[in-house]
């Protein structure tokens, strides 16, 4: 069963004002201190959200809120932003009504982050999709940009818009958004070129000087030094809680989701340069011949840089700070500019330039998020636009931001006066006119076309003469003298001639919310807010792809001498559109205050908060609603909420429920006047005759819970009381049933013992049976046995004699014939010894003639020539053997022949050590310039990691390929390929390992002669180049893994992020390949190779120890990587690696 549940449950102080009591400032201010600090930031004004900033996060915007607030009723929950946001999405989706979101408060109340809840809320709600999803996307991506570029620090908040922004989220009938379009009004464009003390500039600035790349800044040519750009304030660049370079990355994330492009987006930095160099032009005075100072440019460098960022004429823009040229009808008329004029030139181009630039990206945005056009949209419109300001001192933007509030407060009033009357009729209710206080007549006197003061400053602005501030007073004094709600100490009223808190060059207008002073300097400029045409049309010359759509009127085929409107009447046609816009929507209102100016939380400053409810006209609000009704719901949940008052009506009604709520009330006795019936609601009229129903209700239900509490006690108790009985009877019959078994038990173990005993007899007596017969078995075989065997040996005795008989025989015979045998050797030895000794015989003979023969031809040294010639025939035998026994040609074969004479061993061995030089020397002589650069890379290596790395002995007979990517050639790498000003000597996948948990992500890693380059391998976007000039030294370990880090010099911009630990396949070849172009760079110390089983690490401020063990068998083949603590990573090295 679902629980109801309403406003009024738990509730904090009140949670709707409209139920206060009683009413006054005071006790206003009061309820709102007692909510917030209970950390209840909302509170109800009837269907108006008022919201206090925390300024800390609160656990209330959580998923699980979402859902709890998805499709409840508006009351049906404590108040809540998100209950607001789901009423008008309901409203557009089920209704088709179109709904408008007006979020209002002063800058740092939280109008930004109320309008992102509201957006993100209908975002949740909303259908889903691949291209719903993108839209939505799209949609809450678009906030990120427009926040770098019109928002900044100010000293109320560190995010504040200086914009006003109202975007239409156009859905289709399910409720889907389909897109939206984006309104901005009145960018504060003099905050980029003069800031407050203690602000900051738009900031976008901060974040491109502090996130971008340094090729993208040398690109821009610009410098991360802030206190180089002039326009840049120096006293609050850096903001506590803000990351800037995060930021960044974020808004270019954001550009890309939106679907800008990357040459569009380099177009808008280039811009953004641009203004940054354009501030730091300055200028001095030159003495012309006719008396006159015209200005020149002090130093050119800026104005060229800003030049080749716009791609125009460094001449042109020069002349056009130099000299202006007017049109009048067929005449040109040239004068100079002195330097105060030259200063005020170049800020008017560079608020130009950075207020169009802004309204093109609206523009362009708009262009990406727009829905297509082809049936009605139902529209959801969001404002969020800057809330009265009064300041100590007041210009023409705040004059023009109060005029704005004006108009808000008066459709505000109109429309909620409305919606009461509307449901008034709906409901059959007597209406009753109320009073309030009507604005008309202060927004009549800003706006009226004849003697209104905008119309006045136009009209100064656009006569002919000197036209200055004071002339502009002098005009209000003379024409708005009378106005009850126009305060000057020059007008003709001599009430305010002794007005010290009036200056003379001020003017005072009581608004709605207090009495502002405006202090008249510097209206009429800002009004005409001019930009020379020589400027213009220098800027349309440029080549710059967005400059002939941002200065269209520079466009010397288009002049037009007409003045361009004034920034007084561009914004009031603006705010009468917008106006038109709100009033065909049903209004949805969110009312922001801050608690307290220093942005801390569980602050609450009553003067500041009581002053936002007065200009914010709460108090008023309150009245307009309690003024008929304060309370009305819908008789199903009123008579739900209050049926246990009556016992009629308890427990159940069976009638309808406006008739339970008439028999409810009659049977309370409440006053006929306080309440009355609708058609659908009872509306009850005091707030202290709804509070009295809740006191009676708070009371029947204690007595409820009361009664509550009794019956089920009575039940606990029968139930405990009928749980014990049927326990008894569960434990009684296991208790007759155990006993039932023990006693079958014991007759079953008497039964078994005598069945034991009768069986064993029967079974001695059967065994003595079978005993008796076995021994008669066994006589009989016994005696049959003995017969056989005396028979057996009567025949082996018989068998052994005749054997004995034939053995004699046999050996008589052998001996006989051994005797023979010995006899006929003895013969033939004797006849071969006289053959042989003939034959000696006959060889001394022959001997001995040949000598006697020969004796007389021989001479004393023929011994010598006998042993030459015998050496000679030798070695002439050896050199043609080893001819053909000579080993291959391949430098790597040690066989050789074996030596045939031990007096050649010298020769043997320097004729081995001749060949194989002559041999390598051939080998040498065919290699190529790129295969000897192979060898002299692997010698290198030898020398490097030879005895040194185990991994070493495995990488011999690999080969250097050097690019195994084959970045060239292959077109996923192309746009890498294509970024490389340089030879890619390297190019392989490493893992780049994180300090976080020892895991690696796949990077490509690039070697050029200058410098290392690492990329994402998927997308192959660039993450890091590291000049050569740079890395200091290489640490790798002694064992067989592929880890290695590449240590940076402290203090270069490399390092800011800290040293780089990899683990690579090719870990022998990198480091040489590394370790060779470090020592051939010019620039470059000789790079160190630090081969250690434990090293350290830079990772940003901090240094981790990298450690290499052992593993054992349980941690696989693998080298496994992982974190012990923040200072050290273990490295496991498996002993078959």
């Amino acid at each position: 069963m679902e629980v109801k549940t309403s406003l009024l449950d738990n509730m904090i102080g009140v949670g709707d004002m409209v139920l206060l009591e009683p009413l006054s400032e005071d006790s206003f201010i009061a309820n709102l201190r007692n909510r917030f600090d209970h950390n209840e930031i909302y509170t109800y004004i009837g269907s108006v959200v008022i919201s206090m900033n925390p300024y800390r996060s609160l656990p209330i915007f959580t998923p699980e809120k979402v859902e709890e607030y998805r499709n409840r009723n508006f009351y049906e929950l404590s108040p809540h932003i998100y209950a607001l946001a789901d009423e008008a999405y309901r409203s557009l989706r089920d209704q088709d009504k179109d709904q408008c979101i007006l979020i209002t408060g002063e800058s740092g109340a939280g109008k930004t982050e109320a309008s992102k809840l509201v957006m993100s809320y209908v975002a949740a709600v909303c259908g889903k999709g691949q291209e719903v999803n993108k839209v939505k996307e799209q949609l809450l991506q678009s906030n990120p940009v427009l926040e770098a570029f019109g928002n900044a620090k100010t000293v109320r908040n560190d995010n504040s818009s200086r914009f006003g922004k109202y975007m239409d989220i156009e859905f289709d009938f399910k409720g889907d958004p389909l897109g939206g379009v984006i309104s901005n009004y009145l960018l504060e464009k003099s905050r980029v070129v003069k800031q407050p003390r203690g602000e900051r500039n738009f900031h976008i600035f901060y974040q491109l000087l502090s996130g971008a790349s340094d090729d993208t800044l040398k690109k821009l040519k610009l410098d991360r030094d802030f206190s180089k750009y002039n326009y840049l304030s120096l006293d609050s660049a850096a903001v506590n809680g803000l990351d800037d370079a995060a930021n960044f990355r974020t808004v270019r994330n954001a550009m890309q989701i939106v679907g800008f492009m990357e040459d569009e987006v380099q177009s808008v930095l280039e811009l953004v340069a641009a203004v940054l160099k354009l501030g730091n032009i300055e200028f001095k005075p030159e003495s012309r011949c006719n008396g006159n100072d015209e200005s020149r440019i002090k130093d050119k460098n800026d104005l060229k840089e800003m030049c080749e960022l716009l791609g125009t004429e460094q001449t042109v823009l020069e002349r056009a700070f130099s000299y202006r040229t007017v049109e009048a009808k067929q005449e040109k008329v040239c004068t100079t500019l002195n330097v105060a004029q030259a200063y005020y030139a170049r800020d008017a181009l560079a608020k130009n330039l950075y207020s169009r630039l802004f309204s093109w990206l609206v523009t362009r945005i708009n262009e990406s998020i727009k829905a297509a056009p082809k049936s009605r949209h139902k529209v959801m419109g969001v404002l969020d636009i800057y809330g009265f300001e009064i300041f100590e001192e007041n210009s023409f933007e705040q004059f023009i931001i109060n005029y704005c509030n004006e108009k808000l407060q008066q459709i505000f009033i109109e429309l909620t006066l409305r919606e009461e009357q509307e449901e008034y009729i709906r409901e059959g209710i007597e209406w009753t006119n109320i009073e309030y206080f009507n604005n008309a007549i202060i927004c009549d006197l800003i706006e009226n076309h004849q003697n209104g003061i905008l119309a006045m400053l136009d009209e100064e602005c656009l006569r002919p003469g000197t036209v200055t501030d004071e002339t502009f007073l002098d005009k209000l004094n003379t024409i708005c003298a009378e106005h009850l709600h126009f305060e000057s100490r020059l007008s003709k009223s001599s009430k305010f001639l002794t007005d010290h808190s009036l200056p003379h060059n001020c003017f005072r207008i009581q608004h709605y919310a207090g009495k502002v002073l405006y202090r008249a300097e510097g209206f009429v400029d800002k009004n005409n807010d001019l930009l020379y045409r020589d400027l213009s049309q220098a800027m349309y010359k440029a080549n710059h792809s967005l400059m002939k759509q941002l200065f269209p009127e520079g466009n010397p085929a288009k002049v037009n001498l007409k003045r361009p409107p004034t920034a007084g009447f561009q914004f009031r046609h603006s705010v009468g559109t917008l106006m038109r816009n709100l009033q065909t929507k049903n209004p949805n209102y969110i009312r922001c205050i801050k608690p307290n100016d220093k942005k801390a939380s569980h602050i609450f400053t009553d003067s500041l908060v009581c002053h936002q409810v007065r200009y914010l006209g709460l108090m008023e609000n309150v009245r307009v609603r309690r003024a008929g009704y304060a309370f009305r719901q819908a008789y199903e949940p009123c008579l739900e909420r209050y049926k246990m008052l009556c016992k009629r009506t308890w427990p159940h009604w069976r009638g309808p429920a406006r008739e339970g709520v008439e028999v409810l009330m009659a049977d309370l006795t409440v006053p006929t006047e306080e309440f009355s019936y609708g058609r659908s609601k009872v509306f009850i009229r005091n707030p202290r005759t709804l509070f009295s129903l809740e006191e009676r209700r708070r009371q029947c239900l204690q007595d409820l819970a009361t009664l509550i509490q009794k019956i089920y006690r009575g039940w606990k108790c029968r139930s405990h009381f009928l749980l014990l009985k049927k326990s008894q009877i569960v434990v009684a019959a296991w208790f007759r049933r155990y006993a039932q078994q023990n006693k079958y038990k014991r007759i079953k173990s008497a039964t078994t013992v005598v069945q034991s005993y009768t069986r064993g007899w029967q079974a001695r007596k059967l065994l003595r049976e079978l005993k008796y017969q076995k021994r008669c078995e066994e006589a009989v075989t016994t005696i049959s046995a003995y017969w056989h065997g005396t028979q057996a040996r009567m025949e082996l005795r018989r068998l052994k004699q005749e054997a004995r008989n034939i053995h004699a025989v046999t050996v008589i015979w052998a001996y006989w014939q051994g005797t023979k045998a010995r006899r006929e050797l003895r013969r033939l030895k004797e006849e071969a010894r006289r053959k042989h000794a003939v034959a000696v015989i006959w060889a001394y003979w022959k001997g001995l003639k040949v000598r006697r023969e020969y004796r007389k031809f021989f001479r004393a040294n023929a011994g010598k020539k006998i042993y030459n010639f015998t050496i000679q025939r030798i070695m002439q035998k050896y050199f043609l053997g080893l001819k053909s026994t000579m080993p291959s040609m391949s430098p790597i074969d040690k066989s050789w022949p074996v030596k045939p004479y031990l007096f050649l061993d010298g020769v043997h061995s320097d004729l081995r050590r001749i060949f194989h030089l002559w041999r390598c020397k051939k080998y040498r002589s065919e290699f190529t310039e790129e295969k000897k650069a192979v060898f002299e890379e692997k010698l290198e290596a030898s020398e490097i990691f030879k005895d040194k790395k185990a991994l070493y002995a495995s990488s011999v007979s690999q080969p250097f390929i050097g690019d195994y990517l084959e970045i060239s050639k292959n077109p996923k790498y192309q746009k890498l390929n294509s970024a490389m000003d340089e030879k890619v000597l390297l190019a392989d996948v490493v893992n780049k390992i994180n300090r976080a948990n020892g895991k690696g992500t796949a990077r490509i890693f690039l070697l050029t002669k200058n410098s290392v380059v690492l990329a994402d391998q998927k997308t192959g976007q660039v993450k890091a180049s590291v000049p050569l000039p740079d890395l200091t030294s290489v640490s790798v370990s002694t064992q067989s893994d592929g880890f290695f880090a590449l240590k940076l010099k402290e203090g270069s911009a490399s390092a800011i992020k800290g040293d780089f630990l990899l683990s690579s396949e090719h870990l022998i070849e990198i480091i040489t390949k590394l370790h060779r172009t470090g020592a051939t760079a010019a620039d470059s110390e000789q790079l160190n190779i630090d081969i250690s089983d434990e090293f350290l690490v830079q990772f940003k401020h901090d240094k981790v120890c990298v450690k290499f063990i052992q593993g054992g068998p349980k941690n696989g083949n693998s080298v496994s990587c992982k974190r012990k603590n923040n200072r050290l990573l273990e490295v496991s090295v498996p002993s078959t690696v």
